[in-house]
C-alpha cells in the first residue's frame, strides 16, 4: 500500500504548529510500511481553501498537523485525505515512523478559530 504524507514545518523541517502559516511541507511517499521518498514543497499563500485543495492536488493521503481550522480539516475529508491534528514538534521522519508504527500521540488540535483568535500566534 502507497501513502503520501503531508506535514507543515519549518526550515529545520521540524513540524510547524500551524500548517497555515508554515513555511514548507514535506509530502512523504511510504509503500509498504517504507520511507520512499521526501520532497520538499514551498506552500501557495495562506487564503481560505487555498492549502487543502493544493494539498490535495499534490497527492496527499494523509496530513499530520499541530493545529488546522474545522474549515480546513472539512475539505481535505471531502477530498479523501485523512487528517490528524495535535501531533508533536518533531522532525518528520520521527513523525512518519511513528505514525506508521502506531505510537505517534496526539493532542488537542492547537487551532480551533474561535471568534477573536489569531493563528499568527502560532
Amino acid at each position: 500500500m502507497t501513502k503520501k504524507i503531508a506535514i507543515p514545518i519549518n526550515e529545520a523541517g521540524v513540524l510547524d504548529a500551524h500548517f497555515g502559516h508554515c513555511k514548507f511541507f514535506a509530502f512523504i511517499t511510504v509503500k509498504n510500511g517504507n520511507i520512499k521518498s521526501e520532497d520538499k514543497l514551498v506552500p501557495p499563500p495562506h487564503e481560505p481553501g487555498v492549502l487543502p485543495q493544493w494539498i490535495a492536488e499534490n497527492g496527499a493521503s494523509d496530513v499530520i498537523c499541530g493545529g488546522m481550522g474545522r474549515k480546513a480539516i472539512d475539505i481535505l475529508n471531502n477530498k479523501q485525505v485523512n487528517v490528524f491534528v495535535g501531533a508533536p514538534q518533531e522532525d518528520t521522519k520521527t513523525l512518519v515512523e511513528s505514525f506508521l508504527n502506531n505510537t505517534l500521540t496526539f493532542t488537542a488540535n492547537y487551532c480551533n478559530h474561535k471568534e477573536g483568535h489569531t493563528c499568527d500566534s502560532h
